[in-house]
């Protein structure tokens, strides 16, 4: 029995892909293939590394500066017709929901919509009352890297989202108004309540949306501010496992009853990584076809290989070689192009993972800007996360179509008549 790619097999491929073109060996349409392969393999772990950082960044930047499960009361309408869903007994909500396992934080939080004022200009803002303590179960909204400012002061003043900063022109230390609609009513309607404010902290979470509008302020500061002393308006409650935080839903109920409605983090934004997830199957089957139309040329490549080098075949099966040995000597030679374009299209598609920051920056210079718009895709910059098993989805692939394609002129070249070969010879 023959032992499959033994020594003189591999050295006679090797000889037919370092002969050249005049001795009838590696042809253009080779060379195309293996450059097709690469690019198509390079296309395909940069667009899987491009996907993996995009989902793993915006999934961060949610569970850093939101909640990942949010507990709200049950509306209740007084006899005029009014609604109340604020919770009364929060601390108590609170600390059940703590004792939970699973859960690392529950924090009671104020939310209101006002309008920020400063310096003569104006912008919407969502104000989030927060204790000093719960502030610090948000890593986005804390991380030093990103914020500066005193956070040991968050009791004397605000915390505002460098898109509001940007947009107010305010930085640390200025004062800036805010402005609620929902103020003290008087005979004449209702009064506008006005509070000034110091900013004593400037955070960037990584999200566009939420740094342009969020602004936290004390906990019993904007309870005054809202009118809802003595209240909460919802539980931010943050998990340990925010990927499964369903598991943890039942609990909660259980201990909370009907008095209580829950939202996680993935109702808010489950729709959009659906999304995500279909976009990056479909984009998974396009650039599979690119890779298989890549690997085609193989064919082409072989075929003119094969043509090329029928007297050799002649003779080698007339010296008593195998059809066997003659159909792996032509798989070696288109093999060993699938393997090599594989080869270069990873390592491409590796450093373009790697180093995507100064390539971007260097896209970004030569188009003159504005390539990346965060205000329409909610992050600031391009992120690539290399993962093994994209890498290697990417090398199976690859290597599978172009071990499969090169079956069929090998066989080809296995089954020539020795006869028919050399007769015009």
């Amino acid at each position: 029995m023959t032992f499959p790619f033994s020594a003189h097999e591999r050295m006679i491929a090797w000889r037919y892909l370092r002969a050249k073109r005049a001795e009838g060996g590696v042809s253009v349409m080779t060379w195309i293939s293996l450059l097709g392969i690469t690019l198509a393999v390079f296309a395909l772990i940069a667009t899987l590394s491009v996907r993996a950082g995009f989902r793993a960044e915006f999934v961060d930047t949610i569970l850093g500066a939101n909640p990942h499960l949010s507990v709200y009361g049950v509306t209740q309408y007084d006899e005029a017709g009014n609604g109340d869903d604020t919770l009364r007994d929060y601390e108590a909500l609170a600390g059940k929901i703590r004792a939970l396992p699973g859960v690392t934080s529950a924090a009671p939080v104020v939310t209101g919509q006002v309008m920020a004022s400063h310096g003569g200009r104006n912008a919407g803002v969502q104000v989030t009352g927060i204790t000093r303590a719960d502030l610090d179960s948000l890593p986005r909204v804390i991380d030093p890297a990103t914020g500066h400012g005193d956070l040991d002061r968050f009791a004397e003043g605000v915390a505002i989202g460098s898109g509001v900063a940007q947009s107010l022109g305010a930085t640390v230390g200025d004062r800036i108004k805010l402005i609620s609609p929902d103020g003290a009513k008087t005979p004449f309607g209702t009064s506008p309540r006005v509070g000034t404010f110091e900013v004593v902290y400037i955070f960037s979470a990584g999200r566009y949306d939420i740094d342009q509008v969020r602004v936290y302020m004390p906990f019993a500061e904007a309870q005054s501010y809202f009118n809802l002393e003595g209240r909460a308006g919802l539980i931010e409650v943050m998990v340990e496992d925010p990927e499964h935080v369903e598991r943890l839903i039942p609990d909660v109920w259980n201990v909370l009853g009907n008095d209580a409605v829950l939202y996680s983090w993935r109702d808010a934004s489950g729709a959009f990584l659906r999304a995500l997830t279909v976009e990056d199957n479909v984009m998974f089957v396009i650039l599979s076809v690119l890779v298989l139309i890549a690997t085609m040329n193989i064919v082409s490549g072989l075929i003119m290989l094969v043509k090329n080098k029928g007297r050799d075949i002649g003779i080698l099966r007339t010296l008593g070689l195998s059809e066997g040995a003659v159909l792996r000597i032509f798989f070696l030679c288109g093999a060993f192009t699938g393997i090599a374009g594989t080869l270069a299209g990873v390592i491409l598609g590796c450093l373009f993972a790697i180093y995507i920051d100064p390539i971007f920056a260097a896209v970004n210079a030569l188009s003159g800007g504005g390539v990346w718009d965060p205000s329409i895709r909610g992050i600031y910059y391009l992120p690539a996360k290399l993962q093994a098993s994209d890498v290697l989805s990417a090398v199976a692939l690859s290597l599978g179509m172009s071990f499969v394609v090169t079956i069929f002129p090998a066989r080809r070249a296995a089954r020539m008549n020795p006869v028919d070969a050399l007769r015009y010879e």
